[in-house]
C-alpha cells in the first residue's frame, strides 16, 4: 500500500483560510517555520551553520560562548548557587560546546524545536538534556537562560497605522496565490501597537511581539536567582521609528535576502527587528532589573577584546617566528573575534540582561581591575 503525500503547506495554509477567513500574520509566520512536516525550522535540515542558511555569533567564533561563560560564572560567582545554563534556540550547539569547558559545575540545557537541531544537538553535546519547548524544561531554576537569535523568530502580527487607527494584516487567497489584506485589528494587538508605536505616522507597519513579549515573561517566571539574556538585532521603540515606513519583516534562505514570505512559506526564514523597548516593559512589569547594551559592549565586558590583543599580538610573533599555518590560525581567530564586535555587524546587535529587582548587577573581570 502506497503512502499519501503530505499535502504541501502552502495548500494547508489556504485550506485554512478557506475554512476560518483572513489568517493573521502571526498564524501564517508560526506554520512557516515551525510547522512539524514543511516548516523552515520545523522540519528538514539544521539552518544555523556555514553551509545552511544563516550563522549566528557562536558559529563565527567560539570566543562568544567563552565570553558568555565568563558572564555565567560571574554571576553564579555573586550568586554562590547557580546551577544550569539553558540555551535557547541552541541550534547546531555552538555556543553550549564554546562555554561548557569554562563553566566547571555548572550544567547546561539546550532547548530547540527543530527536530535536526536537536538531533545535532544530542550528537555533538550528549551529555547535556536537550528539549523541545522552555515549558519541557520543568519547575524554577537558579541559573542564566540564553536567547541568542530567537526572538526574531517567535510570530509576530503585523499592525498598520491608517490614519483613523490601526488595522491589522492578514492572509488571504487571491488568484489562487496567498495576499495581503488589512481588517480590523484584533485588541491585544491595537493594544500593544498603541503602547509601542504611537508616534508613528500613517501607513507605518510595525511587527507586534507579543509572543516575544510572552517568552521573555515566562522565562523570568522561571528564575529563582539569576538572569535571562537576549541578544539578538534590533533597537529601542525610538531607533526602529525610522525602519517602519515598510516595516521591518524580511526572510532568508542560503545567507541571502529571500523573496517575500508569502510566496514560499516553509522555504525561507522569517525574520524582524525584535522591540527591546518593549521588552524591557515586560521585565520591568516582572519586576526585574534590565541592563540594556550592545553586542560588543557586552563582550567587551566580558573579556572579548582584551582577548582580541593577546591574538593580535600572537599573531605577530608567529608572522615572525612561526610557521605559515600557525599564523593564519591566529589571523583567521582574529578575525572571527573582529567580526563578533563590528560596530556595523554583529557588534551592532543588542543585549538585554534581566535580572529580578532585589539583585543587584554583576561585576566582570574588568571593573573589578
Amino acid at each position: 500500500m502506497s503512502r499519501q503525500r503530505p499535502v504541501a503547506l502552502i495548500d494547508r495554509i489556504a485550506s485554512e483560510i478557506s475554512e476560518r477567513g483572513p489568517m493573521f500574520f502571526d498564524r501564517f509566520m508560526e506554520m512557516a517555520l515551525y510547522d512539524l512536516e514543511a516548516g523552515f525550522f520545523g522540519a528538514g535540515r539544521l539552518r544555523s551553520h556555514r553551509t545552511g542558511d544563516f550563522l549566528t555569533s557562536p558559529e563565527v567564533s567560539p570566543l562568544f560562548g567563552e565570553a558568555l561563560a565568563r558572564f555565567v560564572v560571574a554571576e553564579a560567582d555573586r550568586r554562590g548557587d547557580l546551577d544550569v545554563v539553558i540555551d535557547c534556540g541552541a541550534g547546531s550547539g555552538s555556543l553550549l560546546a564554546a562555554a561548557l569547558p569554562h563553566l566547571g559545575d555548572i550544567g547546561a540545557v539546550a532547548v530547540e524545536v527543530s527536530p535536526a537541531a536537536r538531533q545535532a544537538l544530542a550528537a555533538r553535546l550528549p551529555a547535556i538534556r536537550v528539549v523541545g519547548s522552555l515549558d519541557e524544561v520543568g519547575g524554577r531554576v537558579r541559573g542564566v537562560i540564553v536567547a541568542n537569535e530567537l526572538l526574531d523568530n517567535l510570530p509576530a502580527a503585523v499592525a498598520v497605522r491608517s490614519v483613523d487607527g490601526w488595522l491589522e494584516e492578514a492572509v488571504i487567497v487571491a488568484d489562487a496565490s496567498l495576499r495581503a489584506t488589512t481588517v480590523p485589528a484584533r485588541p491585544e494587538v491595537m493594544e500593544w501597537a498603541v503602547r509601542h508605536a504611537a508616534a508613528l505616522p500613517p501607513g507605518s507597519r510595525v511587527e507586534v511581539q507579543l509572543a516575544a513579549g510572552k517568552w521573555l515573561r515566562t522565562a523570568i517566571g522561571m528564575l529563582d536567582a539569576g538572569a535571562v539574556v537576549v541578544i539578538d538585532y534590533g533597537d529601542t521603540t525610538a531607533g526602529l521609528a525610522d525602519r517602519r515606513a515598510e516595516g521591518t519583516m524580511r526572510t532568508y534562505r542560503a545567507h541571502h535576502l529571500g523573496p517575500d514570505p508569502l510566496l514560499e512559506p516553509g522555504a525561507t526564514d522569517i525574520t524582524m527587528d525584535v522591540d527591546f523597548s518593549a521588552l524591557m516593559a515586560v521585565a520591568e512589569s516582572s519586576r526585574a532589573a534590565t541592563e540594556y547594551t550592545t553586542q560588543a559592549e557586552f563582550l567587551t565586558t566580558w573579556g572579548l577584546r582584551q582577548q582580541l590583543s593577546t591574538l593580535r599580538h600572537e599573531e605577530l610573533a608567529a608572522a615572525r617566528t612561526g610557521s605559515t599555518m600557525e599564523r593564519l590560525q591566529l589571523r583567521s581567530r582574529v578575525t572571527e573575534a573582529e567580526t563578533l564586535l563590528h560596530p556595523r555587524g554583529l557588534g551592532d546587535f543588542r543585549v538585554l540582561v534581566a535580572r529580578k529587582s532585589h539583585q543587584s548587577p554583576v561585576s566582570s573581570p574588568q571593573q573589578e581591575r
